[in-house]
């Protein structure tokens, strides 16, 4: 899942990128509000991680204008401002999560999973289709039972299809929730990950709708 960060401290915001991606998350790093509201624009995100405190634009204010688009984006702020009135007045302008400085990157990580499953209509952790069993969280895959090893860009493929299953997703579509800024796509990297995959897990899992893109059916 693609992800943009927003924050200004550059050694906090190395390391929050570092483990997000660890973490199986494209993300891309901005470190102001301007550029934070630039990004939006250009790019089709699955989530926010946002800081308040922020040059040029103020974290709030990229908030609001996003709302203010009716955009559903799923936005976590993450600030240093630890009170409860400005918990409660991020969350009144738009955050559906907020966590504290500083903080625990597992904790994040599940969070953000949290507000991933919130979105897209899932309560359970565990995605299953069939014999077929995913845990986000672990980065796992069992097929009738049995594990199977997924690279993680394999994996990402198969979760973004799994988490629209019954909608057709394009090349591009795969490739911009696969991989973040300055990450080098080979031209064909989506047919050789649908290839792979489709060797591991079986044939008719994926559809390829030609001319279109590719999906899983609803189970």
């Amino acid at each position: 899942m693609r992800l943009l960060l927003v924050e200004d401290d550059t050694l906090l915001g190395e390391g929050i990128r570092a483990g997000l991606a660890q973490a199986g998350f494209a993300v891309d790093w901005v470190k102001d509000g301007e550029q934070a509201r630039a990004a939006l624009e250009s790019e089709p995100y699955a989530l926010m991680v946002l800081d308040l405190g922020l040059p040029r634009l103020s974290g709030e204010e990229v908030l609001r204008r996003l709302r203010g688009k009716n955009s559903s984006l799923p936005v976590l702020i993450l600030t240093a401002r630890d009170t409860v009135a400005d918990r409660v007045k991020g969350l009144d302008a738009g955050a559906d999560d907020y966590l504290v400085k500083p903080f625990d990157l597992d904790e994040l990580t599940a969070r953000l999973r949290a507000l991933l499953r919130r979105s897209g209509g899932r309560a359970a952790p565990l995605i299953t289709h069939g014999a077929l069993s995913v845990d986000p969280a672990a980065h796992a895959v069992a097929l009738d039972g049995q594990p199977v090893e997924l690279s993680p860009k394999e994996f990402a493929v198969l979760l973004h299809l799994l988490e629209n299953a019954g909608r057709v997703r394009s090349r591009e579509q795969l490739e911009q929730s696969l991989y973040a800024w300055g990450e080098e796509v080979e031209s064909n990297a989506v047919e050789v990950h649908i290839h792979h995959l489709r060797k591991k897990l079986g044939s008719e899992l994926i559809r390829t709708l030609r001319g279109v893109g590719y999906m899983i059916d609803k189970p």
